[in-house]
């Protein structure tokens, strides 16, 4: 059942120039499955199983090794080989001696990354209307973190009575049962989305149907990365801001808190790290999606208050690396335990960046979410997103890797954060609207074009016949 109404009651999802259709959304049990946020749950659920365990890891430092080199090679090839699939993607929209096996492993990774992550930005940023884009993305990020904060409890446990630099055997093997345990979360992750709801019978809370993604054929599907940047080159500007949003984990995990903290405070730390970013993605959601301020003030709002964040944690944070170097606190010194009196500034420092990159990731992803409804268009802006941040990482994983100075990657990630923002306040000031309208759906016009043209050979084909 749908009716038509008139766009300019401003709740519409689907852009319009004359009107809309509004759809009577499910009821009972049904229309609670059907729910967008009960979808989106269960994404975030299969994120919080499946990469959310990863998190917890890299955010020990070194992958919790001793040795971080391997690590770092490691994730070099996740994000190098995430960079390239993900670009594509969102047209698919689909021991010492071992060393190798873990960085083949990571590039592995990074391809099965790109599909997941492409699919996961283009499905949360659709299912929403134009107000709950905020929202959701904290809900997603919120339970995403979860399992990086469960993880980094284990870890804690496990580590707690220990002073050495490295990770207990425990935190990977332990007993049979725990590997079970992680197996069988594992495999629920995976089969999750087997059980989500169809794309094609989602209904928005407005009662707007979700647009699926059109796929006539490979060739048009590519075209439209092409056709995506032409008809709106403003994305463009938010580049920088992509490629900084992992940037700065390297420093933040390896040249941090590896590089001060023995393996208790570092899992404390890392628990503290992905707990505050539950907080962080929650506060600036609530106020990207305030309905006290039309979507512009909203999108300046959030600018300012990531730029007052990234000076007050770089200040911060500029103040303790300027006492370190690689040579000054090598793999097998005494590093810093909770117990010592200067801990609890450091662990502050280590809070307010959690804070700093939930709202990041949140500010990026609802950027995104301002500039288009069509689930095809957000799909290659995801997987944009998604490969720009992963080819930044790989970037700065592979200088680590290669021993370069603490100061001068941590200057450089200063700077690319600041360049993100720099570059983004031009495109929020011309490109973000008080709501997105038909005329900047260039892929939506593209395809109206498109079945214009075959409609009107069918009726040509038909006269003649005639």
């Amino acid at each position: 059942m749908s009716s038509s109404v008139d766009e300019k009651g401003g709740s519409s999802n689907v852009p319009d120039n004359d009107s809309i259709s509004v759809y009577e959304r499910p009821k009972g049990l049904r229309g609670v499955y059907y729910h967008p946020i009960t979808q989106i749950v269960m994404l975030a659920f299969v994120c919080f199983l499946c990469p959310g365990m990863f998190n917890a890891l890299t955010g020990l430092g070194g992958g919790g090794q001793v040795n971080p080199t391997t690590s770092a090679n490691s994730t070099c090839a996740v994000y190098a080989t995430y960079a390239f699939f993900a670009f594509f993607s969102g047209a698919i929209n689909i021991h010492p001696g071992a060393g190798w096996f873990v960085v083949a492993s990571g590039a592995l990774l990074g391809v099965t990354a790109a599909f997941l992550w492409t699919a996961q930005g283009a499905i949360m940023l659709s299912y929403c209307t134009e107000a709950q884009k905020g929202i959701f993305i904290s809900i997603f990020w919120a339970i995403f973190n979860l399992g990086a904060v469960v993880g980094a409890t284990v870890s804690f446990g496990q580590n707690i009575h220990s002073t050495t630099n490295s990770v207990s055997n425990g935190t990977y093997v332990g007993p049979a049962k725990r590997f079970i345990g992680i197996l069988i979360l594992t495999i629920l992750g995976v089969t999750i989305p087997l059980l989500m709801a169809d794309p094609d019978k989602m209904v928005r809370t407005d009662g707007t149907r979700v647009v699926m993604p059109r796929l006539p054929s490979w060739k048009s599907e590519f075209h439209g990365l092409w056709v995506a940047i032409v008809t709106d080159p403003m994305i463009l500007l938010l580049f920088p801001m992509f490629f900084a949003s992992n940037y700065f984990y390297t420093w933040q995990f390896n040249d941090y808190n590896s590089a001060l903290f023995n393996i208790r405070a570092r899992s404390l730390n890392n628990f503290m790290y992905w707990l505050s970013q539950i907080i962080g993605s929650g506060m600036i959601g609530v106020i990207l999606d305030s309905k006290r301020l039309r979507r512009r003030v909203r999108a300046f709002t959030g600018w300012g208050i990531l730029l007052a964040m990234t000076f007050t944690v770089h200040i911060w944070a500029y103040y303790y690396q300027r006492t370190y170097t690689r040579a000054s606190v090598p793999p097998d010194s005494q590093k810093m335990d909770i117990y010592d009196p200067s801990y609890p500034a450091h662990v502050w420092l280590m809070i307010f960046y959690g804070l700093l990159d939930a709202m990041w990731q949140t500010t990026s992803f609802w950027l995104i979410g301002a500039m288009s409804n069509d689930t095809n268009k957000l799909a290659i802006y995801a997987g944009f997103y998604h490969s720009i941040q992963s080819a930044g990482a790989a970037g700065v994983w592979r200088m680590d890797a290669i021993g370069l100075p603490y100061m001068n990657i941590f200057l450089s990630t200063w700077c690319l954060v600041v360049a993100g923002l720099v570059f983004s306040f031009p495109m929020i000031y011309l490109r973000i609207r008080d709501t997105t309208v038909l005329e900047d759906e260039g892929l939506m016009k593209r395809d109206q074009e498109i079945n214009n043209m075959k409609a009107k050979g069918m009726i040509e084909s038909g006269n003649e016949m005639l």
